[in-house]
């Protein structure tokens, strides 16, 4: 069996994937990215569709006690909204109750804050009631994180929903598939390790390019015809 050939950068991966997007005729597009190794991914389907990119910034609230245990995550809202996806049986085996739930995503609102601040200056999210969203990653492992943005974005009111990624295990996308009106994904490599491993560059991004890569594209926005 051959393995499949490593993409050589996020960048790359993301024209491809534009490429299949653009022959998908898809209404009102915003790209919405998982930063950080997202953006890059997304930058180069923004640019391709000629619309605009923005973050969708996700914070996982873990078990007090065992961090690393999900019990819920919060996604990011339009205005000053967020959504919080619970993890039901997660929560009702660690026995937490509400108050302790919302004490605990105020926290992590708080860092969604400082994060679009220090990313985009504050700028609001851009509206995606009534459009098609494209939410992007550089790939996908378990997807809990994709998950919970999905199912946030689903509920800011997005006419379609588009779940587009370079790389993710074949049951983790047969998992999210109910989640979305469309889902594309260049490969399926089985078995399935990690990301990395299918990027010949796959360094960590760091914030100043993140920063830099969404001035980008709103520079790039505001420069077409009618932006």
């Amino acid at each position: 069996m051959n393995e499949p050939v490593p993409f050589p950068d996020r960048a790359t991966a993301g024209r491809l994937l534009a490429d299949r997007l653009a022959g998908m005729e898809l209404a009102d597009p915003v790209v919405l990215a998982l930063p950080r190794g997202g953006v890059p991914v997304g930058l180069e389907i923004a640019r391709k569709l000629a619309v605009p990119l923005d973050l969708l910034i996700v914070r996982k609230i873990g078990v007090p006690w065992q961090p690393e245990l999900a019990a819920a995550a919060i996604v990011e809202g339009e205005g000053e909204g967020a959504e919080v996806v619970r993890n039901d049986d997660v929560m009702r085996l660690a026995g937490l109750d509400e108050p302790t739930l919302d004490k605990l995503a105020d926290k992590e609102l708080r860092e969604i804050a400082r994060r679009r601040d220090a990313y985009l200056a504050g700028r609001a999210p851009v509206p995606t009631a009534g459009r098609t969203a494209i939410l992007v990653d550089d790939g996908i492992a378990t997807g809990a994180t994709v998950r919970a943005a999905l199912i946030g974005l689903r509920r800011r009111g997005a006419a379609r929903l588009v779940l587009a990624v370079p790389v993710a295990p074949r049951e983790t996308l047969v998992a999210l598939r109910p989640l979305v009106d469309d889902l594309v994904c260049l490969t399926t490599p089985e078995p399935f390790y990690a990301i990395g491993i299918h990027y010949r560059d796959f360094h960590q991004v760091g914030d100043d390019e993140v920063v830099a890569m969404l001035d980008a594209a709103r520079r790039e926005t505001s420069e077409q015809p009618g932006g």
